[in-house]
């Protein structure tokens, strides 16, 4: 009852909002998840490829969820809610096994370990989200620590500070700086967990949200210095952490907890916007903003499913993620152009196989280098293809520049589906040269070349969301690479 369920490309306006205050403030904010227009003599808020929650001033939640194609409608909420709910949690767990950090993605993949199983019940994005830190959060206790306290006190209490003494003190010899420890709560870690339950507390129940905060009253929330510098106290909290004498089993839900609160308290700085309203009252107010880039989260999302299903076929297949290259150089050998692959594949080969393949292990970082080729160069696109022919040029250009880049025999274009009935489609490049007429060129290499670069195929390959796997049998054809 409490959430405005909006999709991706949507179009909203004041009708759209029980509250006509909830749409004047986004209007103010300029969130970069909205696009605004005046049509028809009325303001218009577009969506753009995020999605998340946003907490509104009435207390409503506006629901941001994907939507695939033109027929995604309400009906597909609990369904697309799943799938999600599924992604969120693999990136989650892949980032933690690969100890990957998603770009770009609000610090969504800063979650250090594998999210709780779904529920049976799909829920809105917001009551997920809390049922992941209340499941860690019943397995963590804020701990107390010894931290040095300085005071300047009429008693002599601790270890005297002597040059502070002497600089502070000379006309007050009653008084002394003393440096105690003290044992505290108020460790960085529990403060920024007490600041993460204090954000996510508009989403509770009154009589829930008191019950949670009372083994937490002796903790301080992070201030709005703080605040602005959350990664530098993150980093601080967990040195902390790491320090602490604690069993294994409550280090490691301390470390959930201290993740998860802070990839919350890093959406902040997204709440207050680049707003236009002179009269904001609440800038330093935290107020629940979780906005994840689509393009961005499915290709990370698509790229570590499909290196993991190389990996199953052979342990030899290495992935490289978003790996930047030389692509174009001058006369003078500067770089002018640079490509970067979204997923590369590196096959190692036999000796005998080496000879064509230099050009492509000639690109590796020095930390790659082996004996071995690129097998395929992979592209993933959030966008909706309805079929083969609304590939655009734009990304068949690309495709085929990496293939000739890296010499590799297939090149794909993974695209979002829903469900397995789409099968993977190959496009084959018509050549427009005789191949007799060649004779002539300067060197063997670009002969390789050009033979190479003629023989790569290009993959358009179906990835269901569903079930977060390639459709059709496309991983049998490796071998022909």
């Amino acid at each position: 009852m409490n959430v405005i369920i909006v999709f991706e490309h949507q179009r909203l306006t004041v009708h759209d909002f029980l509250h006509t205050s909830d749409f004047d403030w986004l209007m103010a904010q300029e969130f970069a998840v909205f696009t605004i227009k005046r049509k028809q003599g009325q303001w218009q808020l577009k969506v753009g490829h995020y999605i998340g929650i946003i907490l509104l001033p009435s207390g409503m939640t506006l629901e941001i969820l994907p939507k695939l194609n033109q027929s995604t409608q309400s009906n597909d909420i609990v369904q697309t809610r799943h799938w999600v709910q599924g992604m969120l949690s693999d990136l989650i767990h892949l980032d933690a096994h690969n100890n990957r950090k998603l770009p770009n993605t609000k610090n969504f993949g800063q979650f250090s370990s594998q999210s709780t199983p779904l529920p049976l019940k799909v829920l809105p994005i917001s009551d997920w989200l809390i049922e992941q830190f209340l499941q860690r959060l019943m397995d963590y206790q804020p701990t107390k620590h010894y931290q040095a306290q300085i005071e300047n006190q009429a008693s002599l209490q601790g270890r005297l500070l002597i040059k502070e003494q002497l600089r502070h003190n000379s006309m007050q010899p009653h008084k002394f700086i003393c440096e105690s420890s003290v044992l505290s709560h108020d460790m960085l870690a529990n403060r920024l967990i007490k600041s993460a339950l204090v954000y996510l507390m508009p989403l509770l129940p009154q009589f829930i949200s008191s019950k949670l905060l009372q083994p937490w009253q002796q903790v301080s929330t992070l201030n709005n210095r703080e605040m602005q510098q959350i990664a530098l106290i993150y980093a601080q909290a967990k040195r902390q952490l790491d320090v602490q004498p604690l069993q294994k089993q409550k280090l490691h839900a301390a470390q959930q907890l201290v993740d998860l609160a802070y990839s919350l308290l890093k959406q902040t700085t997204a709440a207050t916007g680049n707003g236009i309203d002179p009269n904001r009252q609440n800038c330093s107010q935290l107020r629940l903003c979780l906005l994840i880039d689509m393009n961005q989260a499915f290709e990370q999302w698509a790229s570590q499913r499909i290196a993991l299903m190389f990996q199953q076929i052979s342990s030899n297949y290495r992935p490289f993620y978003q790996t930047q290259s030389v692509w174009l150089n001058d006369a003078e050998g500067l770089a002018c152009l640079s490509i970067r692959p979204d997923l590369l594949i590196f096959e190692p080969v036999s000796d005998d196989c080496q000879n064509q393949n230099d050009i492509a292990a000639s690109q590796t970082t020095a930390t790659e280098k082996t004996k071995g080729r690129y097998s395929h160069v992979i592209d993933i696109k959030w966008k909706y293809l309805p079929h083969a022919a609304a590939v655009s040029a734009s990304d068949a250009y690309q495709l085929t520049s990496y293939a000739q880049a890296y010499l590799a025999g297939q090149v794909w274009l993974v695209y979002p589906v829903l469900g397995s009935d789409r099968q993977p489609v190959v496009l084959k490049q018509q050549n427009h040269y005789d191949s007799d007429s060649d004779s002539d060129s300067d060197s063997d290499s670009d002969n390789i070349k050009s033979s190479k670069s003629a023989d790569a195929h290009l993959w358009l390959i179906p990835f269901d969301v569903l079930t977060g796997t390639l459709n059709g049998e496309v991983l049998p054809h490796l071998d022909k690479a």
